[in-house]
């Protein structure tokens, strides 16, 4: 919304203005830093708790359940309003919090890290909403680059801030600490957002909720477990796949025919709504290339250890930070399709880089091919809601802007997924071939350690780099093996990231291409007078 007067109807929901992105802010913030403080945390957790078979779970039951309401909790803060949504995904993700902080074991943990998930993928795309209904144009673009932002920085301090609450307090103080920050965020939000009031009586579309959550469940586990837990032509895996498309068709019969569809198909023959959120797949898929397999290659090839990796990933997460803020200063005179078509080239430039690096690689050069990523990543990621919420009425203003994450989670776990596999794969097939030769040298009584390096090479490839190039390890081998065996390993890993990043480029190239076929949005400098009527339904859309 522009700084015009507005009526006294909507004047109630905007007179709080400050107070309310104040709430936004925090409440982000805490959502986006729990993800990477609990990873930091997690050793420390499982050390204590036990249960490191599981370990696992702490992450996929919060992921699982986050990303399946994303698009559920548009739909009803459409049609509920937006506060009584968000204030309910807050306490849940509060008080899921407190229930973490007091788990005994680690089932407990991640039954109620499955609850924190559903709290965490409500909070989500409430902020991005909320700033559609607040401003356009110009000022949107801003302020969703900020919020977008705001994860950004959470990936760069989460670590840091996590290793210290778990060093000078407790593991259990990483989820105690939501409490108060979020209880701030609640008081502010519930003040500052006004109360919805329902016009008639709200359908709710049990059908399509209860269809869509087995079908993203269903799928996301058999990407999850495929090729390491279980074979991916296991019955389990196939099983699941099969349950995942019975749903998500029968999820598309039903949406086509509900009053109050949670994801109408309609949308879907919108040419903005499927190339965006298309872009916005294949970016995700891609991105994790970097996310993931950077800060091996810094590992494992250059010698650095995980903290002095993660400043590496800085410069990635700093750009990232600083397109996304000033993308929105000049997205209305270039448009959204040009923005898009150069971040994603930007982005791909980046990803060929990242395939140039070898084993001569030195930290700083791979700092600044992060930085031409970062860049990209940043002149994307905001402009994929900001197009999206500006081509769709303020009454679908919820669903499309769900959307946008909703898809970005999807391709996400689709990009670590695929790009893993490709990973393992080809790794597999050089370490046998180098490897397993190596292996079998070893004397009889180290039979126990060879069947256990020879499984690994065909199950596990990623496992094998991780513990085997880790100085605590190597310090326990001889000599005279590690000087034969590590020139094979870093040969291998090299060869398997530069075909996962080339992997990655070929995504974001077809993610490029696909902006081409964007209409052409239009992102105003700034809004223009709203009507009486416009007013109003802004104020109900607000709540």
């Amino acid at each position: 919304m522009s700084d015009d007067k507005l009526s006294e109807t909507a004047a109630p929901a905007l007179k709080n203005r400050g107070l309310l992105l104040t709430g936004l802010i925090i409440a982000m913030l805490f959502g986006a830093l729990d993800g990477t403080i609990v990873g930091t945390a997690m050793p420390r957790i499982v050390g204590e708790l036990g249960g490191l078979g599981l370990m696992a779970w702490l992450t996929t039951a919060y992921m699982l359940t986050s990303t399946v309401v994303v698009p559920i909790a548009g739909k009803l803060a459409d049609l509920m309003g937006r506060r009584v949504i968000y204030v309910t995904g807050l306490i849940i993700f509060i008080g899921a919090s407190a229930l973490c902080g007091m788990s005994q074991n680690i089932t407990e943990l991640i039954l109620f890290r499955g609850l924190q998930g559903i709290g965490g993928g409500i909070m989500m795309p409430m902020a991005m909403i909320i700033i559609g209904d607040l401003f356009t144009g110009k000022q949107r673009a801003k302020w969703q680059g900020v919020f977008g932002a705001i994860f950004g920085l959470s990936s760069v301090v989460g670590p840091q801030i996590g290793g210290w609450i778990v060093d000078a307090l407790d593991w259990r103080w990483v989820f105690y600490i939501n409490l108060p920050v979020g209880i701030l965020a609640v008081i502010l939000i519930a003040i500052a957002l006004p109360k919805h009031k329902a016009i008639g009586k709200v359908k709710f579309d049990i059908p399509g909720i209860a269809t869509m959550i087995i079908g993203v469940v269903s799928m996301l586990l058999a990407l999850t477990f495929g090729g390491k837990d279980y074979a991916w032509l296991s019955w389990q895996i196939i099983g699941l796949f099969a349950l995942a498309i019975v749903s998500l068709v029968s999820f598309v019969i039903i949406e086509s025919k509900a009053a109050e569809p949670i994801l109408p198909v309609r949308l879907f023959k919108n040419r903005t709504f499927t190339t965006i959120n298309g872009v916005g797949f294949l970016m995700a898929i891609g991105m994790f290339g970097a996310i993931m397999f950077v800060p091996l290659f810094m590992q494992g090839i250059v010698g650095i250890s995980a903290s002095a990796s993660g400043t590496v990933m800085m410069p990635l997460m700093l750009t990232m930070i600083a397109a996304s803020v000033v993308s929105g200063q000049f997205i209305h005179k270039i448009g959204v399709r040009k923005q898009l078509l150069a971040g994603m080239i930007i982005m791909a430039v980046g990803f060929y880089f990242l395939s140039t690096m070898g084993i001569d690689t030195t930290k700083l050069i791979a700092s600044a091919y992060m930085l031409i990523l970062g860049l990209g990543m940043g002149l994307v990621m905001p402009i994929l809601t900001l197009a999206l919420q500006e081509s769709f009425p303020k009454s679908e203003l919820g669903v499309v802007t769900s959307s946008s994450q909703f898809f970005r989670q999807i391709g996400g776990t689709f990009g670590m997924t695929i790009l893993g596999a490709i990973m393992n794969h080809k790794s597999s097939v050089l370490l046998d071939q180098d490897l397993t030769p190596v292996v079998k040298q070893l004397p009889a009584e180290a039979s126990q350690l060879s069947n256990q390096m020879t499984d690994m090479i065909h199950s596990n490839p990623q496992g094998l780099y991780s513990s085997l190039l880790s100085p605590e390890t190597l310090a326990k081998m001889p000599k005279e093996f590690v000087e034969h065996m590590l020139p094979i390993l870093k040969n291998a890993l090299v060869s398997s990231l530069h075909q996962v990043f080339i992997i990655g480029l070929v995504f974001v190239l077809l993610g490029a291409v696909l902006t081409l076929f964007i209409g052409n949005i239009k992102v105003g400098p700034k809004s223009k007078k709203t009507s009486p009527k416009a007013e109003k339904d802004l104020s109900a859309e607000l709540a």
